[in-house]
């Protein structure tokens, strides 16, 4: 049975949100096949790693403009979607999606993030769709920077609500996930499908602890990584100067329009074709959300390359990670800073080690595969 994954985005690695479709693409077409049908979105075409998949069919949508396109945004808008992902609505996605969704020998569909679950909420009322959730989102979103908006308060909550209950199955990231969207809709079907990498893809490096390197990868686009960049910039690095003056921070990652320091030890890199240099390269990694859903799939990443990684408690959240064994966990900027000046003076290669290993028990594409077996 040939499964049907429905995104709203041009599959491409380029961000979180890239990475788990590409990794629940990966699980879901090792049974059996997988029909993964997108729009046209944010790039010119897939990445060679979604094409590379076996098994894999890459259908695309190009969704209408002008005229049609209001009347899909207006009608989304008239059953509760909130304007932010109402937008991205496409009834060429919808027509299509149904259309293959008939086809004989269809596995399940899945609706890969919560715009392509508001499009596909017609074909739910007929069919079961799995909805395949990166966050949830209205445990997140008032907290960002750029406020409530059409994407924030009761609207969202509403909306989600009504999203978890006609699915008939909910993948959520994380436990601490599946308990708020559990209060959210107790009605819901939730199962637990964690953000994965490709584990056995990645050759583990060996920290370098005379560059006293700290790496940051992550997309700065999005608002909770700009402002753990903020929190690293004024909170952290100052104290870390202070006693170790050539430790450098290294950013990596789209979505920096210039660069956010003028201080030469902020190495501000951009997108990264090839991560393992820039990991081979670092003494450790440090993931300084202090907002955001879901988990942070650079936290994971960087398990996988075996470098010891810091963390705040809220990037932690929601990995079964263990503070002292698997990462260091700190809270604050003092406490931050001073948990990064030990790994830069005297490493934690075991937590390297152990990280990866939970990352390949865990958080790879096979781990991931037999959880959406059936």
């Amino acid at each position: 049975m040939r499964d049907l994954l429905v995104t709203t985005h041009t599959p491409v690695l380029r961000s979180g949100q890239g990475m788990r479709t590409y990794g629940v693409a990966r699980a879901l077409a090792s049974h059996g096949g997988l029909t993964l049908l997108y729009v046209n979105f944010e790039a010119p075409e897939p990445d060679a790693a979604f094409r590379a998949i076996p098994g894999i069919e890459l259908q695309e949508v190009v969704p209408s403009r002008g005229p049609r396109r209001l009347l899909a945004y207006a009608g989304a808008r008239l059953s509760g979607v909130p304007g932010g992902f109402a937008r991205g609505v496409s009834r060429e996605l919808f027509r299509q999606a149904e259309r293959l969704a008939a086809d004989p020998g269809r596995g399940r569909v899945i609706a890969d993030g919560p715009i392509a679950a508001a499009a596909l909420a017609r074909l739910a009322r007929g069919r079961a769709v799995i909805y395949n959730a990166h966050n949830l989102e209205s445990g997140f979103r008032h907290d960002l920077e750029e406020g409530p908006g059409v994407l924030g308060g009761g609207v969202l909550r509403a909306f989600e609500r009504r999203l978890l209950a006609r699915s008939a199955e909910s993948w959520m990231v994380s436990h601490a996930d599946i308990s708020r969207a559990r209060e959210l809709c107790p009605s819901a079907h939730l199962r637990y499908v964690p953000n994965v990498v490709d584990v056995s893809a990645i050759v583990p490096v060996s920290p370098l602890l005379s560059e006293q390197r700290v790496l940051f990868v992550a997309n700065f686009a999005y608002a909770p990584n700009r402002n753990g960049l903020r929190f690293l910039l004024e909170e952290v690095l100052p104290r870390v100067w202070a006693e170790l003056p050539d430790a450098r921070l290294a950013l990596v990652g789209a979505g920096l329009e210039q660069p956010p320091s003028r201080d030469p030890r902020v190495e501000a890199h951009g997108f990264v074709e090839d991560l393992r240099e820039v990991y081979s390269r670092s003494s450790c990694a440090v993931v300084p959300l202090l907002q955001g859903g879901g988990t942070p799939l650079k936290f994971v990443e960087a398990l996988a390359h075996g470098l010891p990684v810091l963390a705040t408690p809220h990037a932690a959240s929601g990995l079964e990670v263990r503070d002292g064994e698997h990462c260091l966990i700190a809270d604050g900027g003092e406490a931050f800073s001073a948990a990064l000046v030990r790994l830069l003076r005297d490493g934690a290669p075991e937590l390297g080690l152990h990280g990866r290993e939970l990352a390949a028990e865990r958080y790879s594409i096979e781990a991931l595969s037999r959880l959406v077996s059936d």
